[in-house]
Formats: structure tokens, sequence, C-alpha cells
């Protein structure tokens, strides 16, 4: 039985970038960046006002007050699409809106709230706080990465792109994920429930798992608990770049899925991690195709697709972060907690006074999925550790970002 550590280092230098392919601009959401996006121009491309107003010469205005305003005359009105006609001389302003470009000669604009304008003139009553000058290439300058390879494209890069007139980029394949549910007991969710059967749960929360991730989802469907049908399942699964298995990967009587596996083409890399949950899982290689046993029970599937699979499809996809988060906690009551493995505990976070702090959600069984649901975060509790009591540190693993105690946690992307 090896640590997770070990586990990690085995399974993350096995995985390499997939291929890039081209896609259009809207269709990029939630893909990875394969290559830097350069920009060929200024953005914004010239100076132009930040607020309504007036543009000047800011030693014209510098002794503006209420009750000493400066009055200066009105050149000409500039909205916003349009070009200045004229240079602004002494003594001179001309009225500009939000985005217009800054006239030749000024170096300032005064707000409109501080002016009152009247027959061709403005009164200045006070001078600008700062010049509301928004400069050429303050945001991106000509030549610069405006987005870099390995980025996953939220609504801000994907606005950032179109501003820097992106049509199509580069972005990481989806990683094909193929998935497979096995055990006699797994039913379809839509079929009855009888006393010895399951609903597969396991497959709606992999096929979601692995969309978040930016992985493409291949559903095998369930393979009962022989040999030939779990031959007939898996071998079409080896052509996905990972293949994940739930259940079978125990030392029950009926635990077949290592030896299928090994019998089409798996080479073994290593079968148990000191954890908890999640002690049977395997890693192996078959061809081309990482491929992880995960066990049967809902939140082993979910802790160790977050640990070990998640980091894989990041990986390939050419993300710079990888793993979740990490931050410490104050614990607000004791946990159970044994020693003899590592251990991952489904627990709640909530800010209070600049500080996280922690409860645990629920019963901690590996089959209790209402419990991992109401979490957002997992406690880690280390091997050969004693069980933690109310009052102490230990690390947790985000799965979502915790708000303060007064607001509701949200799902936020990490």
């Amino acid at each position: 039985m090896i640590s997770v550590e070990e586990a990690l280092k085995i399974v993350l230098p096995a995985s390499a970038p997939v291929d890039a392919e081209e896609v259009e601009l809207q269709g990029a959401l939630g893909r990875t960046t394969a290559e830097d996006v350069v920009s060929d121009t200024d953005i914004p491309c010239f100076d132009n006002s930040a607020m309504d107003g007036y543009a000047v010469r800011e030693c014209d205005v510098a002794s503006a007050a209420k009750d000493t305003p400066v009055v200066l005359d009105v050149l000409e009105d500039i909205p916003a699409g349009t070009v200045p006609t004229k240079e602004l001389g002494p003594g001179q302003a001309m009225k500009i809106m939000t985005g217009a470009p800054v006239p030749a000669g000024a170096d300032a604009i005064v707000i409109v709230e501080d002016t009152e304008a009247s027959n061709g003139k403005v009164t200045v009553f006070a001078p600008p706080s700062r010049n509301h000058i928004r400069a050429k290439g303050e945001d991106i300058v000509e030549g610069s990465v405006a987005v870099e390879a390995g980025t996953r494209l939220r609504p801000q890069e994907i606005g950032l792109l179109a501003s820097v007139g992106c049509c199509r980029l580069k972005v990481s394949r989806r990683p094909k994920v193929a998935f497979l549910s096995t055990g006699d007991e797994v039913i379809r969710h839509d079929q009855p429930l009888t006393v010895g059967k399951v609903r597969n749960s396991n497959a709606f929360t992999l096929r979601g798992l692995i969309a978040e991730a930016g992985g493409e989802p291949i559903d095998l469907g369930i393979a009962r608990d022989t040999k030939e049908e779990l031959h007939e399942h898996l071998k079409r699964g080896l052509d996905a770049d990972i293949l994940c298995t739930s259940g079978g990967v125990s030392v029950g009587d009926y635990d077949f899925v290592k030896d299928a596996l090994q019998d089409v083409g798996m080479e073994l890399a290593y079968w148990k991690v000191r954890m908890k949950p999640g002690k049977p899982s395997l890693f192996g290689r078959a061809g081309d195709c990482l491929v992880f046993g995960l066990p049967g029970n809902p939140v082993s599937v979910m802790v160790c697709f977050e640990l070990f699979v998640r980091p894989t499809i990041l990986k390939m996809l050419g993300q710079k972060r990888i793993h979740r988060p990490m931050v410490k906690v104050v614990l607000d009551q004791d946990v159970k907690h044994r020693g003899d493995r590592r251990s991952y505990v489904c627990a709640n976070l909530r800010v209070v006074d600049g500080a996280y702090h922690a409860v645990v959600r629920g019963p901690q069984g590996s089959g209790i999925l209402r419990s991992i649901s109401l979490a957002n975060a997992l406690l880690v509790l280390p091997e050969d550790s004693p069980a933690p009591k109310a009052g102490d540190t230990v690390e947790a693993i985000l799965l979502n970002c915790p708000e303060t105690e007064e607001t509701p946690v949200v799902r936020c992307p990490v």
C-alpha cells in the first residue's frame, strides 16, 4: 500500500499534453488555450476619456474652486465614436463623452459634475482629482501576450480576446474520459429500486466531474460481475485518453475489475493507497490510455477523482494549476480519526473574523453521498496522527469557495 504522494508521483508523470485544435472564439468558453495569444494592437488603441465631462489643459483649471471658478471657451463636442477635428489651446475646452478620443492639446478631463455650461462656455468649479484619461495601451500593449497558454477561458478572457480581434484560437483538445460502472447490484437511475439493488449515481457523478474538469465524458454503461462482460466493456474504453471504472477493485469474491483490466492489456502501476475513503483504488496504463480503478462507494469515487483523475485531466490540458487550493482551517468540533490512513473528511467551511472554520457535514461513511453534497471542503487528516480536537488547526482542500457566515456558500471555479 502506497501513500497519496507516492501515488501522485506515479500518476502525474504518466500523463502527456493532448493535441491542439482550432475553435471559433464564441465556442471557446471553458476551453484551455494551447498557445499564447498575442495582441496585434494596443488596447485601447487611442487615448480616451474615462468620464463624461470636458477635455482641458490641466494648467488652465488648476486654481478652479467654487468661489473662484474658471471659465473656458467650448470649441466642440466629442461624442464616443467620433474624432475631434480641432486642437485644444489655452483657455479652451471640449465637451467629451466616455470613450471618446482625447483631443490634441488636452491632458485632463474635468467631470461634468464639476462644471456648468452656458452660451458656448463652461464654468469649472474644481480641478480634476486625476486626469481621467485612459492611455493608449494601458490595458494591452501591441505585441504583448493577451492570454497565456494553459489558461482556462472564462467569460472575462473571452471578452479580452474579442477586444484584441481574436476570431479563432488554438485550444487543447478535450481529453476523452471513458467511465464504466460495475456490479450486479447496480441498476439505471430510471429503474425502480428493489431489495439488493442501487441506482447508478456514480455514472452521473463521474460525468459531471469529468465535464467540469474539461474532459469529454464517454459513458460505457454498466458491466455485470463477470470477466466476460467486463472484458467487453473495458475494451471499448481503451480508445479513450483515460478510463475510469467504479467498483470491483477490492478483495471480494466478485471483485474482478483488476484482473479483467490486466486481461485486456493494462500494466498495473499500483493497487491500494493509504487513504480513507478510497483505499482499494488502482492505476495503470494500457497503451496510451491511463486507467483509474475507483472504488464503488460514491464518496470514495469523488475523493479519488479529486486527488488523482482531475489533476491528470488538467495536466493533459496544459493548465498550470492542477490541484485544488488548500487552506488552514480551525475545527469547531472534535473529529474522529483512527490515524492508520490519511483521512479525507467532508466538511463545511465558513469565514469567521478572517479565518476559515470547519464543521463536519453528516456521517462520514464512504457510501453517504449526501455528506459530500453538503460539503465545500475535504479536511485532510494525516496518517499516523491523533484525532484532532475542537480548536485545532488542520488543512483542507477547497471544493467550493466559502463565503462569510452571514451568506450562503456558492459554487465558484478553481
